[in-house]
């Protein structure tokens, strides 16, 4: 079903069972095909793929060659019916790929909302990112891996299966991600370790001053104080009730660690 609102180029193919909302445009020469959602107020603009089962929320932006829901690169996938899902106010710059799932995982490739995905950022299956993300160009995410809320990849940054990368991470340019990045800190090098926290990026989300101090503080209990992993995370729980960004930090070391964290 294609709301009568929506504006379709002539030169668009759409078959399959494609559901298009209100106000939506489709550029030339755009494919969508299959089990294909998209809602209202995108921007779909001209030589984009969109396969399925998809589904793309409202207020998107999707530049030219994007692919949208094409089949995942993983070999043990024979067609199984997995899914991409596409929140809302993404940016997707020109030749992003973004990836269905596989049934080896939940089946979902799941993206959130007001994410910004520059030229040729790859998003593989059964990848979950969150809102507020930003991808550089060519940054690539392999299959399975986390990125958390604000999420800073600048370009040229691949990450390994697995990883999760912590809320308000920045990892710098034609770093390698091997091993997962906890909140807040700051990476750079191949393979990427902690070089300090993300202390600008808090100041522009509204952390307070105190708050930023607190996670530094955590940071050196963590990576300067000779502890272990378990020692630090002892140390650094003992200020997480007072200070929510610290809480935040031991969460994570807690709950989200995949493949153990840079050192």
């Amino acid at each position: 079903m294609i709301d009568p609102t929506a504006k379709i180029h002539p030169t668009a193919v759409i078959e399959g069972n494609v559901t298009i909302g209100a106000n939506t445009t489709v550029g030339p020469f755009t494919y969508i095909s299959g089990d294909v959602e998209i809602g209202e107020d995108n921007e779909i603009m001209s030589h984009v793929v969109i396969k399925g089962l998809t589904k793309i929320g409202n207020g998107n932006r999707v530049f030219s060659f994007a692919i949208l829901g094409e089949e995942n690169q993983d070999k043990k996938y024979h067609g199984e019916a997995t899914q991409l899902v596409v929140g809302d106010r993404n940016v997707i710059r020109e030749s992003v790929q973004m990836h269905r799932g596989t049934v080896q995982d939940k089946g979902i490739t799941q993206v959130g909302s007001d994410n910004l995905f520059c030229v040729n950022a790859h998003i593989a299956h059964d990848c979950v990112i969150g809102d507020n993300v930003i991808l550089g160009n060519n940054a690539t995410l392999a299959g399975h891996v986390k990125v958390q809320d604000y999420v800073i990849l600048t370009a040229l940054v691949p990450v390994h299966q697995f990883c999760t990368l912590g809320a308000h991470a920045f990892i710098g340019g034609g770093s390698t991600v091997a091993q997962d990045i906890p909140p807040f800190v700051m990476a750079q090098g191949n393979h990427c370790s902690p070089i300090g926290i993300n202390s600008e990026g808090m100041k522009r989300r509204g952390f307070e001053k105190q708050d930023i101090l607190a996670v530094r503080r955590a940071f050196k209990t963590l990576y300067r104080s000779g502890l272990t992993l378990d020692e630090a995370k002892v140390e650094i729980a003992k200020s997480a009730d007072e200070y929510p960004a610290v809480k935040q930090f031991i969460d994570y070391l807690n709950n989200d660690v995949n493949r153990g964290i840079i050192r």
